[in-house]
């Protein structure tokens, strides 16, 4: 449960003011047809933090059990910095707008998740748990939290929601995971 529940809030944190929400505002705009596009997200989420955390927990496989908890709390440590650097309106749109809502929105959002800071913690967080299930739930669940909203409601959302204090939550959640990981590897000792 844990892993569910760390997995939906730093992916939660982490997706406000990122390049995919930026991306959720632009189809929600062009298209204007909500339920096509919550689809497309949450199917592109769940393959591609499906394929992330299959890569993180076979990595986990093959580092020394006493190296992980330092990797992953460093892994923490620079996913909670490139946080604080904001993210750029990647415009790709145009090239798949004749496919329709539901599909504009499953490969741009694959296509901008990958090498995202939320794709990254994906792979992070399932190197630290091993309830790899529980972790691609909690990240496309807090994909979700983060998106939807401003597929509902938009423009109106994004005028009101302050990137700077959204990135500096998102930074000291994962300095707080560093540090439980941190702590909990000494405890073990």
């Amino acid at each position: 449960m844990e892993a569910l529940i760390s997995s939906t809030a730093a992916v939660a944190i982490a997706e406000i003011g990122d390049k995919t929400q930026l991306l959720t505002l632009f189809l929600i705009s062009r298209y204007r047809k909500p339920w096509p596009i919550v689809a497309g997200v949450l199917l592109a989420t769940l393959v591609n933090h499906g394929l992330s955390a299959w890569l993180g927990s076979w990595v986990a496989g093959f580092i020394p059990q006493t190296w992980l908890p330092y990797i992953v709390a460093m892994s923490f440590i620079a996913v909670g910095l490139w946080l604080l650097v904001p993210d750029k309106d990647e415009d790709e749109g145009d090239r798949f707008a004749q496919y329709g809502a539901f599909v504009a929105s499953l490969v741009l959002f694959f296509l901008a998740e990958i090498g995202d800071k939320t794709q990254i913690a994906t792979v992070i967080l399932a190197a630290k748990y091993t309830a790899t299930l529980q972790v691609v739930l909690g990240t496309t669940l807090g994909m979700l939290l983060a998106n939807v909203p401003v597929i509902i409601a938009g423009q109106w959302i994004m005028a009101r929601i302050p990137l700077a204090a959204a990135r500096k939550m998102a930074f000291l959640l994962f300095m707080l995971l560093a540090a439980a990981t941190l702590v909990g590897a000494l405890w073990l000792q």
